[in-house]
């Protein structure tokens, strides 16, 4: 599945890993804010999320940091790289 369908079918939760202040000054609507550094701290609350979690940050490396961790604790996620790409698909989906 890709991220446009899994996004259409409103599927997945989007986590935004960039600091509070990064997402601050711009997020997908409707994603959560982990910071990467909090990521450990906060496995629980990730496996409650609607699944796939879709990771994103400012470039696809700190989402590719999580996305490592959480897959290795059995969570079912995904590097969907830059938050201002994830931004377009998801404006392209609600047109």
């Amino acid at each position: 599945m890709t991220l446009e369908e899994v996004i259409r079918n409103g599927e997945g939760t989007i986590v935004d890993v960039r600091t509070p202040a990064e997402f601050m000054g711009g997020h997908v609507a409707g994603s959560v804010n982990i910071p990467l550094n909090e990521v450990p701290s906060r496995v629980e609350e990730f496996k409650g999320m609607k699944t796939p979690v879709l990771l994103c940050c400012a470039s696809g490396n700190r989402s590719g940091q999580a996305t490592a961790f959480l897959g290795a604790q059995g969570i079912d996620c995904y590097n969907v790289g830059s938050w201002l790409d994830v931004n377009y698909v998801v404006s392209l989906v609600q047109k």
